[in-house]
């Protein structure tokens, strides 16, 4: 599926040691490596670890990663491949790639209907495939490649398409998905808790023997995904940057997806011996983070995986990289804005190199108090700068990324980024920084010990570099963090940073002619969609125990309280020392466009760091009917944090650098919005639901920004909390002595103003087929569908909720079985009945398809005609039901979560818990239900289509042929 989206990291393993060995022989007492054993077997782990996490190997080399946490009935599962894109043959790179694929098409138990007579045509594509791969001649390769296509649609009478999905489905799975990157290959699943032996069985079937079919509609998928990624600004920068730190070393000379020479050349024996090569036990681990207990657990994946033979593996063991020799300078063109990318290359995960450059890239860069923050994007010496780390095994890549001002060049950004980095040499900087970092660190690992996503990440993570022996950097991060000095941080500035970096300017145009990958003709094949394996049907019957659904009792789950005028929703916090405080207004943009302006002004009056420096965050934000003010942090420091918030609100002054930094950062992402192909099919959508006047586009002009002045914003930030809010309240303190706290530091008028009156807007009625075109230099095209439907009924949720399962959300919906699995169209669609966000809204209908321009015509017939026509599926059906009732019964609402799915109902008008009425319909609804919400809402209506994509491809006579053509210019979109 998909590569990870790395995140600007919160620096994982902030810690001064020489190395791993050396670092984990000289911890203290404290942190210790230890074994142990219980019920048979024998596991590693380490003392005070807040995880309690512990480390099995079984008898064929497995290793298996337990850590239990029993705040709900789920469990985050990842079964994790020491092997991905380094590790491809040279000759056909994204190898490891199209594997991760077909590990989701079953084994000759699963997934077909018939092995017998499927696997001499499975066998026979494999063997068409090397010779389509010897033969150059272009005449020739067509007539084989419609060979090989005929013979897939044989061989696909017998398959079953995407038979994982619906076992994962039925037993109550959500997240399936899996991704493949430079050393790891990564399958997820989130599971009920009671459907631990069901899972294992199918996760011991998946690896056992796992079936390559389905393969040249799969491939068409990969196609897709490697054209989106040429379409990708933000990819190819990233590409670039590995290929240039890494001259010799296979992170920067194979690509994960793989080259187009490759992909169009793919050998199923070589993705076979790939598998046989490091798909063993003894370079895997499964990885599992919920509620369970561990000495049942372990039996039972050893139970299930001990089948599995360990056999030799080849490393891949590089040569060493040279040091770059003097800066590399490389240009990158696309059509989104400008951007500039520096990269340094970091030493092997677990060096001193590796860790003291993660908390170097913390003091440039934490999103408030770091030089680059507060030097240069804070008073707008450019649009935006920051700095982030990416640890690998070998090396890693050591970040730095901004964006210019108005007028300003790629070369002046990247001097002001440089002197900031001569503030590291000379040491000057703030040594509370350090404390802050700290501080914010121990913030951070509290959330996320709680999360079982995040701390099944970290452990995979750690797996994948290190085989899991630098866990106890891990653990140990923020005490050794205190002791690293400022001194040191000077000494490893002033040797890490010379004339060895990569500089990539990126500019807005067209660069040098980029090849796609062509659109082969594919037969559409079966799918066999009603039909089911003995092994589902096997899987289905393993018992499962029962567990209770939870709904909330607002009364009883909430404490509610008056403060003056305000009323107060407060839950306790029992875990743990955080809180998080919401003043939520039902008010924002549609009552003044000066709002959301405010709230930009707000974050560059230079706060931040105050707020950082106590470990608290806080935000303004302001959406089109709803405008929060957020503040959360360490409770310990809750009353410092509120008298700042006064300062900030109540008693801010006139800045005027601050506003001119401000408008100058507004209009600037204004124009850089209107690059951003996204953001176009947002206003687009917005276009299609209310016309020309829309909320998108309900925003001031250029003019009226450069109009303004800072006094009017302040006025609306002082004048805040004069307008009538509720209080929201998640931490350690009972709602009485939240009240007192709150109290001494803030008070409540005895009387709200009425809120400005909102803009009213309202709903198109679809009676035609229209189509909206925005022109977009791009290889693919991006195509939605819009239709407004029924005002809100309760009632329909359920079956809102149903019919989306079953029609267009997931991989096992009807949508992504025709339009991808069969028709191999898209690498991405989906089609679902949306629900409002109030009582007076409508449901909606969106679909979305995006692929190569020249399926356009293929992939908007194949939608409409699901559109018009909802197949029936029993089995599929019952799987939908099944799946949403699982879901319910094992979801459970903590924390704030619990006041929001209360204010959330109230906007519906209720005031109760609308999944309990929800359970109780599911066994009652029939296909009929479904069938006649998209007959009613779906089949045979008006609808408007949104495309964005290059006109050059795609003739505006073409589109007429599914209604009236308007080409929309970007001002009418943006409304400026």
């Amino acid at each position: 599926m998909n590569t990870p989206n790395f995140k600007i990291s919160l620096i994982i393993g902030l810690i001064f040691f020489t190395a791993l060995s050396a670092g984990a022989q000289n911890k203290t007492n404290k942190y210790q490596w230890k074994t142990a054993s219980s019920a048979g077997y024998s596991y590693k782990y380490i003392t005070n670890d807040p995880a309690k996490a512990r480390f099995y190997t079984l008898k064929n080399g497995l290793t298996v990663i337990l850590s239990e946490n029993k705040k709900e009935p789920r469990i985050t599962s990842k079964i994790a491949v020491r092997a991905g894109s380094n590790t491809d043959p040279k000759e056909h790179t994204g190898l490891a790639h199209y594997l991760e694929h077909l590990l989701f098409k079953g084994t000759d138990k699963y997934g077909s209907l018939d092995w017998k007579k499927e696997q001499p045509l499975i066998q026979e594509i494999e063997e068409r495939y090397e010779q389509y791969n010897k033969t150059t001649d272009v005449a020739k390769r067509k007539a084989m490649y419609r060979g090989i296509d005929s013979v897939s649609v044989l061989a696909s009478k017998y398959a079953i398409a995407n038979e994982y999905d619906k076992l994962m489905g039925a037993m109550g799975g959500q997240g399936t998905n899996a991704h493949t990157w430079v050393e790891e290959t990564v399958y997820e699943e989130d599971i009920p808790s009671s459907a631990v032996d069901k899972f294992l069985t199918v996760q011991a079937e998946r690896f056992r023997n796992p079936v390559f079919r389905l393969f040249h509609t799969e491939l068409e998928a990969v196609y897709e995904e490697k054209n989106e990624s040429l379409d990708n600004d933000g990819w190819k920068i990233q590409q670039a940057m590995h290929h240039y730190l890494f001259p010799t070393h296979n992170y920067g000379q194979q690509s994960t997806i793989g080259t187009i020479e490759h992909l169009k050349n793919p050998s199923l024996k070589a993705i076979r011996k790939y598998y046989n090569d490091y798909y063993v036990p003894n370079n895997m681990a499964v990885i599992m983070v919920g509620d369970f207990k561990s000495d049942e657990l372990v039996k039972k994946i050893d139970q299930y995986m001990g089948y599995m033979k360990s056999a030799p593996v080849k490393e891949y063991k590089p040569v060493a990289e040279k040091p770059l020799a003097g800066p590399i300078v490389q240009d990158i063109y696309g059509p989104t804005s400008e951007s500039l990318a520096l990269g340094y290359r970091i030493g092997a995960n677990g060096t001193k190199n590796a860790l003291m450059a993660g908390l170097v890239a913390e003091i440039l860069s934490n999103g408030k108090a770091g030089l680059l923050d507060l030097n240069l994007s804070q008073p707008q010496k450019v649009l935006q700068a920051g700095a982030y780390t990416r640890q690998y095994k070998d090396y890693g890549i050591f970040s730095i990324y901004a964006a210019p001002k108005e007028g300003q060049s790629l070369k002046e950004v990247k001097d002001l980024v440089l002197a900031q980095i001569e503030l590291l040499k000379t040491g000057n900087f703030s040594d509370a920084l350090l404390k802050a970092i700290v501080a914010n660190q121990k913030l951070t690992a509290l959330n996320n010990i709680a999360d079982n996503a995040s701390r099944a990440e970290d452990l995979m993570s750690d797996y994948i570099k290190s085989n899991s022996k630098n866990w106890i950097q891990e653990v140990s991060r923020i005490d050794d963090l205190e002791k690293v000095t400022k001194g040191e941080i000077v000494s490893f500035s002033k040797a890490f940073f010379a004339d060895n970096y990569v500089v990539l300017n990126k500019y807005q145009g067209e660069g040098p002619q980029v090849d796609k990958v062509e659109k082969p003709p594919i037969t559409a094949v079966e799918t066999n969609a009603g039909s089911q394996s003995d092994f589902l049907k096997m899987v289905g019957q393993i018992p499962a125990e029962t567990i209770a659904p939870k709904w909330l009792d607002f009364q009883k789950d909430i404490q509610h309280g008056k403060f003056g005028a305000a009323e107060i929703y407060a839950v306790q916090n029992k875990d743990n020392q955080l809180f998080r405080q919401y003043f939520q207004f039902e008010m924002g943009k549609w009552n003044s466009k000066l709002l959301p302006v405010a709230a930009a002004y707000l974050s560059f009056l230079s706060h931040d760091k105050k707020f950082y420096e106590l470990a608290c965050n806080f935000f303004l934000n302001v959406d089109n009917q709803v405008t929060t003010i957020g503040l959360t942090g360490l409770q310990e420091n809750y009353s410092k944090a509120m008298q700042l918030l006064k300062e900030v609100l109540s008693n801010g002054q006139v800045d005027q650098s601050a506003f001119t930094a401000m408008k100058e950062n507004l209009l600037k992402n204004r124009q850089n919005n209107k690059l951003n192909k996204g953001s176009m099919m947002q206003a687009m959508l917005s276009y299609a639901a209310y016309g020309k006047n829309n909320p998108y586009n309900f925003t001031l002009t250029d003019a009226e920004i450069n109009n303004l002045k800072p006094e009017e914003l302040i006025a609306v930030l002082r004048d805040l909390f004069q307008y009538k809010y509720s209080v929201i309240y998640y931490g350690p303190a009972g709602l009485p002595e939240y009240k007192v706290l709150l109290q001494a530091d803030h008070q409540v008028p005895t009387q709200f103003k009425a809120y400005p009156e909102a803009m009213a807007f309202k709903k198109l009625e679809q009676n035609e087929n229209k189509v909206l075109f925005t022109d977009y230099n791009m290889l693919q095209a991006d195509v939605s569908w819009y239709r407004n439907a029924n005002v809100y009924a309760p009632a329909q949720e359920v079956t809102a909720d149903l019919f989306n399962n079953y029609f267009g959300f997931g991989m096992g919906s009807v949508v992504f079985q025709t339009l991808r699995e069969s028709k191999a169209l898209a690498y991405s669609t989906s089609a679902v009945y949306g629900k409002p966000r109030k009582k007076e809204d409508q449901f909606y209908v969106t679909a979305f398809i995006g692929c190569q321009a020249d399926k356009v015509d293929d992939a908007i017939k194949g939608m409409n005609a699901l559109l018009n026509d909802l197949p029936y599926n029993e089995k599929a059906f019952q799987s939908a039901k099944m799946s949403l009732a699982t879901n319910l019964e094992t979801e459970r609402i903590m924390e704030d979560r619990i006041i929001f799915s209360y204010i959330d109902a109230k906007r519906k008008g209720l005031d109760y818990d609308l999944r309990k009425e929800a359970y109780a319909a599911i066994p009652k609804l029939s296909f009929s239900a479904i069938k006649k919400l998209h007959q009613d809402y779906f089949a045979n209506q008006a609808y408007t289509y949104c495309i964005v994509g290059s006109q050059k491809n795609l003739p505006l006579s073409q589109l007429s042929n599914y209604g009236k053509v308007e080409s929309l210019s970007l001002e009418t979109l943006f409304g400026y």
